[in-house]
C-alpha cells in the first residue's frame, strides 16, 4: 500500500539574483512498512526532499500525497495538523525541552492532539518502554547520555503512532557505538512494522535501510533495493542487552 507518492516535484529557491533548483522533477513512491534512506552529498536535494515529505515545506510545482492526503494543496493549518498526526520526527540535535522530563518530552505531541493527562502519561510511558527507557522517565535531558536523549526523541516520534518515522541524520551527534545502538533500535522498529525514512550523507548508516534513494543535483540518481542490509547494529544491541 502506497503511503508516500510524489509526482514531478520541483523546488526552486530565489537567493538574491540567483535561482537555485533544489529539486527537479522528483517522482518517488514509498509503501507502508518500507525502510528507506535518502542519501546524497551536501547540496544534493535530500534535505529539501525530507522537508517536503515531512510537510515542513511545500513544492514549487508537482504533487505530493501522504497516506492518501494531497499535501501539496494544503493550508498552513492543515499542514501542521498532518505533521502532528502522520509524522514522527527524529532530529540530529534531539530537539528536547531542557527543563522537561523524558516523560514530558515524549508526551508533548499528545498535548497538541488533545489527549487527557492520564492518557498522555500512559501513552508516553508505553513509548519509553518501547525504547528501553521507562526507568529514566523522570530524568531531564542533561541527566541523560546522548544515546538516551536520542531514544527519548524516538519515543516522542512514536507516541502518536504516526504513519511514518522521519529521521534526519539521527546518528550525526553520536559516537560510533551509540550510533550502532540507535540503528539497532530503528531496525527493531522496522521489524515491528513501522515505516521509516532516514536522511543521511553517511554511506555506512544508509546501508541499514532496505532501500536507498540517492540524490544528486536535485534529481534521483539511483533508487534501488539494498541487497546487503547491515544488521550488525541489531545484533550488537541484542548482545549488549
Amino acid at each position: 500500500m502506497k503511503i508516500i507518492e510524489t509526482h514531478n516535484i520541483t523546488k526552486v529557491y530565489k537567493m538574491g539574483n540567483n535561482i537555485v533548483n533544489a529539486l527537479q522533477d522528483v517522482s518517488i513512491t514509498i509503501d507502508r512498512g518500507e525502510y528507506v534512506a535518502f542519501m546524497g552529498p551536501s547540496g544534493s536535494g535530500k534535505s529539501t526532499l525530507m522537508n517536503i515529505v515531512g510537510c515542513l515545506d511545500s513544492p514549487t510545482s508537482g504533487t505530493y500525497s501522504l497516506n492518501n492526503h494531497l499535501v501539496s494543496e494544503m493550508t498552513e493549518n492543515e499542514l501542521a495538523e498532518i505533521r502532528n498526526k502522520e509524522i514522527g520526527f527524529v532530529f540530529q540535535t534531539f530537539n528536547l525541552l531542557p527543563r522537561a522530563t523524558a516523560l514530558e518530552n515524549v508526551a508533548l505531541p499528545l498535548v497538541y492532539a488533545g489527549y487527557s493527562k492520564s492518557e498522555r502519561h500512559e501513552m508516553a510511558m508505553a513509548a519509553l518502554e518501547s525504547v528501553s527507557l521507562a526507568d529514566r522517565y523522570h530524568h531531564r535531558p542533561n541527566e541523560l547520555s546522548g544515546g538516551q536523549r536520542q531514544r527519548v526523541a524516538i519515543a516522542r516520534a512514536l507516541v502518536n503512532k504516526p504513519s511514518i518515522i522521519l529521521a534526519d541524520e539521527p546518528t550525526g551527534n553520536l559516537d560510533s557505538k551509540t550510533s550502532y545502538d540507535i540503528m539497532g533500535l530503528f531496525q527493531e522498529l522496522h521489524d515491528h512494522g513501522n515505516t521509516i525514512i532516514m536522511v543521511t550523507h553517511e554511506d555506512d548508516i544508509a546501508h541499514y535501510a532496505h532501500r536507498i534513494i540517492r540524490l544528486r543535483d536535485g534529481m534521483v540518481e539511483k533508487d534501488g533495493r539494498n541487497e546487503k542490509v547491515n544488521r550488525s547494529a541489531a545484533k550488537l544491541t541484542a548482545d549488549s542487552s
